[in-house]
């Protein structure tokens, strides 16, 4: 990482820790930073979903003179962002490429610095996945740290951003304003978007934890005005309100969660989706176009 990134690292590490205290009670992570999330969401069940030649077949450049840049917001302790970045990659279980940072680099950002840390020590791929502190909805942090990780490739935006169940947490921390401004955010950093947005069930869920824990509930849950179908109310702020156009859903998880696949309107023009791939996504029955 440049020593600019490093720098800018660092600070936002500290505002985190200062702003956002961990909190360790099993159940009550107000932010989604829960511990140990894979073993109750294993990155498997995304995986089988999706193509793995979906970023080559999007992106056939040569990986020597153009990487592929991927933004992971909310990754936890980074199992689902290695998980995704060996999908891609086709890489088996041990098996590294020396040279595979130069085909993809994703950033990967969570509130949580213990989190963070963790994913640091054991990611396998420390050349190919930058893992980093991150309040999203901090501006100007974010506008330091991603302007700096983008400089170092000569870029200003990603090629692809990835969210995977973080929608319920900005919604439920920063309100309807917030969620909205958390897609317009992701739109305009993100050529592709990858959303896996929890559905209402999972938000009663949670503030159902806080109150038997006896803590205070999420500030904004009762006030929220969009509500219900959260899957097509998303796609409706994306698509409606954002300029972004909905590919296709790859399918639902186990715990019911779908995969939404975004574009946006420039990428449409200079990098359309290979009918080839989405030929083979549909004899698979992975992909189902969504007829609005």
């Amino acid at each position: 990482m440049a020593a600019s990134t490093e720098q800018a690292t660092g600070d936002a590490e500290k505002t985190a820790a200062e702003e956002k205290p961990r909190v360790l009670e099993p159940g009550a992570a107000p932010f989604g930073n829960f511990p140990q999330y894979s073993r109750f969401h294993p990155p498997e069940q995304r995986l089988r979903l999706l193509p793995p030649e979906l970023l080559r077949r999007l992106f056939p450049q040569s990986p020597e003179t153009r990487p592929i840049l991927g933004l992971d917001v909310g990754c936890n302790s980074g199992d689902l962002s290695v998980a995704l970045y060996k999908h891609f990659l086709s890489l088996r279980d041990g098996e590294t490429i020396s040279d595979a940072s130069r085909e993809l680099h994703l950033l990967c950002c969570d509130i949580d610095p213990v989190l963070v840390e963790r994913a640091e020590k054991e990611c396998p791929f420390p050349d190919g996945l930058t893992f980093i502190t991150l309040d999203f909805m901090n501006q100007r942090t974010r506008k330091v740290l991603l302007s700096s990780f983008l400089s170092q490739f000569g870029r200003s935006v990603f090629d692809i951003g990835f969210c995977m169940s973080v929608t319920m947490w900005i919604h439920l921390n920063h309100g309807d304003k917030g969620l909205w401004e958390f897609l317009a955010h992701l739109s305009s950093l993100c050529r592709y978007l990858l959303v896996e947005p929890q559905p209402w069930k999972c938000y009663r869920a949670a503030a159902r934890r806080l109150r038997k824990l006896g803590l205070h509930d999420f500030d904004h849950f009762r006030s929220l005005a969009i509500r219900g179908d959260m899957a097509s109310q998303i796609v409706q702020i994306l698509t409606q309100d954002h300029g972004m156009e909905l590919v296709c859903c790859f399918g639902n998880t186990n715990w019911d969660r779908s995969l939404l696949f975004f574009r946006t309107k420039q990428a449409t023009e200079t990098h359309p989706i290979p009918e080839l791939l989405i030929e083979e996504g549909k004899e698979r029955n992975r992909i189902r176009f969504w007829r609005q």
